[in-house]
This record gives structure tokens, sequence and C-alpha cells, in this order.
């Protein structure tokens, strides 16, 4: 048949590849929405300010964990509260609208993942698109290809918002920041008191091996 001789060229695995990559974004996709983000519990709270002056040395001792004003649960060391999820967040990064979840210490490595497979699907699918052009200075071509013009365009404007995000998020990592330390710095006592001004740095390298394992 037609589909075994495409098996037998390798005609097929290029679209079964881009189809499992599809359905690994969406299972991706749903495992960082669903996850927990790094929730703090109140059971959790003992033996906080011992763990965080270990992994810390560089903050100054006068600066004492406080308690959340909603939640009433004490905050540890990078902790924010997220009035959307109604919780505090270890290591809190961003609350994403896309996700509807908060991005924090247990699912940040992921959702870098996430964004990693995304722009691989569409940077596939640009191509895809771009491909199936051909250009005629014609309105029956237009009227031929207006759907193939509008996907390539709608995927070029998503793959440079995916490209963006990627790559502020690698960076970040690559400081040890968040994006909420990032932009508050200036309100956020452990960094606005701290003698250096990111004392959570410990190197490019290190700061990557930490994150990702």
């Amino acid at each position: 048949s037609d589909l075994q001789k495409q098996e037998e060229r390798g005609e097929l695995l290029q679209p079964l590849i881009f189809v499992l990559l599809v359905l690994c974004s969406i299972l991706l996709y749903f495992k960082v929405s669903l996850m927990d983000p790094g929730f703090v519990k109140p059971e959790e709270e003992e033996g906080e300010d011992k763990g965080q002056c270990v992994v810390i040395p560089q903050i100054p001792g006068d600066i004492k964990l406080r308690r959340c004003g909603y939640c009433l649960v004490k905050q540890p060391m990078r902790a924010k509260h997220c009035q959307l999820c109604q919780h505090c967040v270890r290591r809190y990064d961003h609350h994403c609208p896309w996700l509807e979840n908060c991005v924090g210490e247990r699912n940040h490595p992921l959702f870098i993942v996430y964004l990693s497979v995304q722009l691989v699907v569409l940077l596939w699918g640009g191509h895809v698109a771009w491909s199936g052009l051909y250009f005629e200075q014609s309105r029956e071509w237009l009227q031929h290809n207006i759907f193939l013009l509008v996907s390539f365009l709608l995927i070029f404007i998503f793959t440079i918002v995916v490209l963006l995000l990627l790559v502020s998020h690698l960076y970040l990592i690559s400081c040890n920041t968040t994006t909420w330390e990032f932009m508050s710095h200036h309100r956020i006592s452990y960094l606005r008191h701290s003698e250096l001004e990111n004392p959570f740095d410990q190197g490019i390298i290190l700061n990557l091996w930490r994150f990702f394992c």
C-alpha cells in the first residue's frame, strides 16, 4: 500500500515526530498548570529559619522571616503570596495567566521545558507553513492561500513571544533570580538590605545546575 511505501522511505517519520512533540507540549501544559508550584503549608514552618541560614549565608542576620498577612504562614525566603491562587509560593516567579497557575519552585523547571518544546513546535509549524507558500500577485492566489498565510503570521507572532519569554527566563535562571525579584528588587527587604546586588548568584554554571538538577 501507499502507506507502507511511505513508511519504508521514511516519509512518515517526520509527521509522527511532529505529532508527538505537539502531544508532549499539551501534556506539559496540563502538568505545569495543574501541579503544585510550591505552596507553603503551615506544617512546614518548623526549622525554616535554620535551613535558610545554611543555604543563603549572605543575607543579613537582622532580616527575619515574616508571616503572610493573607494566609498567616511564615514565609520562607524568596516566597510570595499570590492573591489569585490564595497561597504563598516558594521561590515565586510569577503568576501565569495562560496557565492559570503560579510558576514557582516546583514547576519552574518544567515550565522552561514546556516553553522549549513549544518553541520547537512553533518553529517546525512555521517552516511547514512557509514551505507551502508560493507567492503570486493575483487575487486567486490570495483566496487559495489566505488560510496558510494567516496561519504563518500567527505562528510567527507566537514564536517571537515564546522565544522572548524563554530567553528572558534563561537569563534570570543563569543569574539565580526570579521575575518577581528582578521587577521588585527595591521593595523586597532581603534584597534591599543585602550588601550584594544579588546574594543568590553563585555563578552561571552552578545556578543552572542547581535549577535544573
